[in-house]
């Protein structure tokens, strides 16, 4: 059933919750909603946890604010966090594992943290985004251009083709990456300009961290979750094998590892 809870600016943040035991709050990426982590949250119910999963604000059932704010969803997170007990653990994906990572930094009662791919780039191969990439997807989506918001935020942000997106764009699932247009801004602003990896900010956090890349993936994004993990003290780095990016959508392969991690 979904809930909402209220945020500290006043915004309604819903979320749907299923199992029992230690909580762990689900945070997607972009173009992701509380449906892209259902099946990672039913996976987890089973291994006996709670899981959680919210519509980041901007995003489903969610509301929003005039403003965008990365101490915003921090904000919601507290939130969620106070509603479940007090304390939870994170688990995040790309631009939502940057979050997470972010929220622990600030000192939010998050027991543990598992990141899958966040995507900090940390290596030559890839190129880093423009560091005015997030006003330049602004204006389009100012112009109402929700396809070049996505187009753009995907070729420069993402790293994808064009081929790829050109193969997107004729896809039935475009028309769900135009509707969440308007929060890619937020997803830019959560990795920072030019995905670079902040270390000093990392360093601060003081509960266990386990950063994930997936065997099949793109190297860059396994290189940016090591990087956290020498980052972050005590961190731990894992490869899940036969795994890429859309790990969400085969979430009976993170069993083994998160709930070994999160018990």
């Amino acid at each position: 059933m979904t809930a909402t809870v209220t945020s500290a600016d006043g915004t309604r943040i819903a979320f749907d919750s299923t199992g029992e035991g230690t909580p762990v709050i689900l945070v997607g990426g972009a173009m992701n909603d509380r449906t892209s982590v259902a099946g990672l949250a039913a996976v987890l119910a089973d291994a006996g946890f709670r899981a959680v999963a919210p519509d980041r604000r901007g995003r489903g059932d969610s509301g929003d604010a005039a403003a965008y704010e990365v101490a915003r969803e921090v904000e919601d997170l507290a939130a969620l966090i106070s509603h479940v007990g007090g304390s939870a653990a994170v688990f995040g994906h790309s631009s939502g594992a940057i979050l997470a990572l972010e929220a622990a930094s600030r000192g939010l009662p998050i027991i543990k943290v598992a990141a899958y791919e966040p995507p900090f780039v940390v290596v030559d191969s890839r190129r880093r985004p423009g560091e005015d990439l997030v006003a330049r997807v602004r204006a389009r989506l100012s112009a109402d251009d929700r396809d070049g918001a996505v187009e753009l935020f995907l070729t420069e942000g993402v790293g994808a083709p064009e081929q790829q997106v050109a193969g997107m764009k004729a896809s039935p699932a475009w028309s769900w990456c135009t509707a969440l247009a308007p929060t890619l801004a937020y997803d830019l602003e959560i990795c920072g300009p030019g995905n670079h990896l902040p270390a000093d900010h990392l360093a601060k956090i003081g509960v266990p961290v386990l950063a994930i890349g997936g065997g099949t993936g793109e190297e860059w994004l396994r290189a940016g979750a090591r990087a956290v993990a020498s980052a972050v003290p005590g961190g731990r780095y894992e490869t899940l094998e036969g795994q890429d990016h859309s790990v969400l959508n085969q979430p009976e392969s993170l069993r083994a590892l998160l709930s070994g991690f999160l018990a």
